[in-house]
């Protein structure tokens, strides 16, 4: 069976070997595991992204998680910002189930598709300014190819910026000046909604930063926008 464009672009992303750094910290996590997930067979690569091939809300994260997506090997499976983010996908319907604890565990993005601005698990959750780069590439070719999109929700200011940075050079805004970044602040780029968003990290769900309702909001909102 013939592959589709998106298809071809998810394997080239798991086989990606730019990054010596990133491909490094993936594997020797993947190989020191941690003490919960010793029997576990780690990803330990770059992470493809998924969802529906046809859907109209793209979400952009920021990077795996070393024992959460570099464990399981898909977008925001298997830690707590997955737990937080799913359920607030579930509740608006944009997701088959309110938990994803691994790839084949059933659940299905309905209308969404989860990519991310890095693709591999970084040390201290900081990708450098070059590893950002290497991996651009990837998130252009998927707008190019996701052609039904009208609303995309960045997690955390850094995805936002990343977003900001390609229609930028792509003509489509001046600058990213104007476009500050908040929880639940819209914008409108190149003909599609773009809206803020706090990252789901632990960091903020724990203190309050973030809670489930102020996530919720933001996908209710998105689903305003396409209905």
């Amino acid at each position: 069976m013939r592959l589709t464009p998106l298809q071809v672009l998810q394997d080239e992303i798991a086989a990606c070997t730019r990054c010596p750094r990133l491909i490094a910290h993936c594997k020797e996590v993947a190989r020191a595991k941690r003490r919960a997930y010793l029997d576990w067979d780690y990803w330990g690569r770059p992470v493809p992204p998924f969802g529906d091939a046809a859907a109209r809300l793209l979400i952009i994260g920021l990077a795996p998680g070393a024992h959460g997506a570099n464990r399981t090997g898909r977008m925001f499976t298997g830690d707590r910002s997955g737990d937080f983010l799913y359920r607030a996908l579930f509740e608006t319907a944009f997701a088959s189930q309110p938990t994803s604890s691994f790839r084949e565990d059933g659940l299905v993005l309905r209308d969404a598709y989860i990519t991310a601005a890095a693709r591999c698990a970084p040390p201290d959750n900081k990708p450098s300014p070059s590893e950002f780069a290497n991996c651009r590439p990837f998130l252009e070719r998927e707008l190019d190819l996701l052609k039904r999109v009208k609303v995309i929700v960045a997690l955390g200011k850094l995805a936002f910026d990343a977003y900001l940075t390609i229609q930028r050079d792509r003509g489509a805004i001046a600058s990213r000046a104007p476009f500050a970044f908040g929880h639940g602040l819209r914008y409108q780029v190149a003909g599609i909604s773009l809206i803020s968003c706090y990252h789901p990290s632990q960091q903020n769900t724990s203190t309050g930063k973030l809670t489930a309702e102020m996530l919720r909001d933001v996908f209710e909102q998105a689903r305003g926008l396409l209905d």
